[in-house]
């Protein structure tokens, strides 16, 4: 008994969707925003001395990526906790950013400072983390990046402009 022809077209356009639901990855950067490429620096927050935590934040963008130092301070004691060091400690953050209207999302991972992929087995956060902060530009030099899960917005300064270069991924 010979087959209908149906029975050979169903897998054929099954696999002719499925090819045209994949893409390749791009070879290189995209080439972000560029009004933010370069170095950004949070000197200060509002009432710091008043706060029993706070954290001031240095942004580097270059094309699509981000890289983030994020620099903590508590008067809280932690205990003989060895990764607050007496109440100060670094984090890293990198990963890639796009803006649409007013919103900057940043999604990336904890990092180490030398941008190596950080464990479970490292002090404090690690793994995947994403934000999102509604951007205010004060001037082409002054930025405001409030952040929708904390209350503290990073008031930034730029301290070097940069181009896009797009690097190879």
């Amino acid at each position: 008994m010979q087959k209908p022809f149906a029975f050979y077209l169903l897998p054929f356009a099954l696999l002719m969707a499925l090819g045209a639901a994949c893409t390749f990855n791009p070879d290189k950067q995209k080439p972000g925003q560029n009004w933010v490429q370069g170095e950004w620096r949070q000197d200060s927050v509002p009432a710091q001395k008043r706060l029993v935590s706070y954290s001031l934040y240095d942004l580097k963008f270059s094309c699509d990526s981000f890289f983030v130092t994020i620099h903590s301070f508590s008067k809280v004691s932690a205990g003989s906790d060895t990764c607050t060091r007496s109440g100060r400690w670094t984090e890293y953050w990198k990963g890639t950013y796009e803006q649409r209207h007013d919103t900057l999302r940043m999604k990336g991972e904890f990092c180490k400072a030398d941008k190596s992929v950080k464990d479970e087995t490292t002090c404090l956060r690690f793994g995947d983390y994403e934000e999102y902060f509604k951007i205010t530009k004060t001037t082409d030099s002054l930025v405001q990046f409030a952040s929708i899960t904390n209350v503290i917005p990073i008031n930034a300064r730029l301290i070097k402009r940069t181009s896009c270069i797009p690097k190879p991924l």
